[in-house]
């Protein structure tokens, strides 16, 4: 809760938030009002996003350059490396073997300084203008599984051919997240629209029973 204290003041004190998740912008939509705020999207289905209400925030779209192919999760593991907040910056995307992120502009200079690898692979970081993506949406694979029942459990271990006690050790290891947040039961059912991550594998949106 301090996290979205911290942005409810900024926005109080006319300042914008950080980078948000969409369960932390779920959570301080509920203690404002709907003209309390508008929200900076850097791309049409972007999922962290920026709440202002005077200005919007300076935010930088970085290329990344590099000799070889890049993984979500490399890059994605090579900035959490930096020992930097997640706040400070957005989606990590690759489309059509081109890599960008968002960076917010007061970190602009940490990440040109320090963010030169991915991995053992050397990088170089090029900004981009922000309308070049404005328009961008994702694309999603599609996929059908045949399981028992809705639990956690049970549909993520079809999902990654593996068994319920392996996805046991994955939810005790905290690889596993649901809705942003760490699973403590993989017991319980999915709902509809919940969104799912494991780690080093993928993210996942649970889109119900066909």
């Amino acid at each position: 809760m301090y996290q979205i204290q911290k942005n409810l003041n900024r926005l109080l004190n006319n300042q914008s938030t950080f980078f948000l998740d969409p369960r932390e912008q779920e959570l301080l939509k509920s203690k404002l009002k709907k003209n309390d705020y508008s929200i900076y999207r850097p791309y049409k289905d972007s999922e962290k996003n920026i709440f202002y209400n005077v200005d919007i925030p300076e935010v930088i779209l970085y290329e990344i350059k590099c000799n070889r192919v890049l993984k979500h999760q490399d890059i994605l593991g090579s900035i959490y490396g930096l020992n930097i907040s997640s706040e400070l910056f957005g989606d990590v995307l690759i489309i059509n073997g081109h890599y960008y992120v968002y960076v917010l502009g007061i970190a602009r200079n940490y990440f040109e300084n320090y963010f030169l690898k991915v991995g053992n692979t050397n990088i170089e970081l090029i900004e981009r203008d922000l309308s070049i993506l404005e328009n961008y949406e994702r694309e999603y694979e599609e996929l059908e599984l045949n399981v028992s029942s809705e639990r956690i459990d049970t549909i993520i271990s079809t999902l990654i051919n593996t068994s319920r006690s392996i996805i046991k050790d994955k939810q005790k290891d905290k690889e596993i997240l649901v809705n942003y947040e760490l699973v403590k039961d993989i017991s319980k059912t999915f709902k509809l629209g919940d969104v799912f991550s494991i780690k080093r594998l993928g993210k996942y949106k649970y889109m119900g029973i066909k």
